[in-house]
């Protein structure tokens, strides 16, 4: 299992270590600071966990070493006049999937840079070439982000979550597992739907 450590409250940064086991370069890691517009997706082929709070800010310690972070820009927008029953009272502007990959230097803190729109129509105009940049504390550009083809240079895995059958064939475990194996597949239009209907 992947190694998750979240501290703090909801509105401060929470830390994800994104290795496996405790490995000895994991006593010096980098950070890469995410904030609430950008969604990482996976790092180094390993799936990262979503969370019910789409712009929580996110810092994910990264082993030394050559790192690969895919990821999307997502921004909300409150939608203006009436909305009706039912209908979303949000815009969601996303970005295709980006890819950023540098070498990452043991006790360095990194950061996304990018272009920032001041409203919605700025976002829907650059969403489809968007791109970020890495950059150290002190300003220096290491990496900028490109499209992702959906190839990883690492092992891309997922560890499922346990679906013993029991005697009847349904599956076995609580349900607070079998959903948190469904919402792990769920697609991203598939949960926004899910959360409003929970909501209501």
């Amino acid at each position: 299992m992947m190694s998750v450590v979240l501290v703090g409250c909801a509105s401060s940064a929470a830390r994800i270590n994104t290795w496996e086991g405790s490995p000895q370069e994991a006593a010096n890691p980098a950070v890469l600071k995410a904030p609430g517009a950008i969604q990482v997706k996976s790092v180094n082929g390993q799936n990262m966990t979503t969370y019910l709070i789409d712009d929580l800010a996110l810092d994910y310690g990264l082993l030394p070493g050559k790192n690969e972070v895919v990821f999307t820009y997502k921004t909300i927008w409150a939608k203006s006049g009436v909305v009706e029953n039912g209908e979303s009272k949000v815009h969601t502007i996303e970005s295709e999937p980006q890819v950023v990959r540098f070498d990452a230097e043991a006790g360095t803190t990194y950061q996304f840079v990018y272009e920032e729109p001041s409203n919605r129509r700025e976002a829907e105009s650059m969403v489809d070439s968007f791109s970020a940049d890495i950059v150290t504390a002190d300003g220096q550009n290491v990496a900028s982000s490109t499209n992702w083809d959906g190839q990883s240079i690492f092992r891309t895995a997922r560890t499922p979550i346990p679906q013993a059958s029991g005697d009847n064939g349904a599956p076995a475990g609580t349900t607070l597992d079998q959903l948190k194996s469904i919402w792990a597949d769920a697609t991203e239009e598939e949960k926004r739907a899910f959360l409003r209907w929970a909501f209501e």
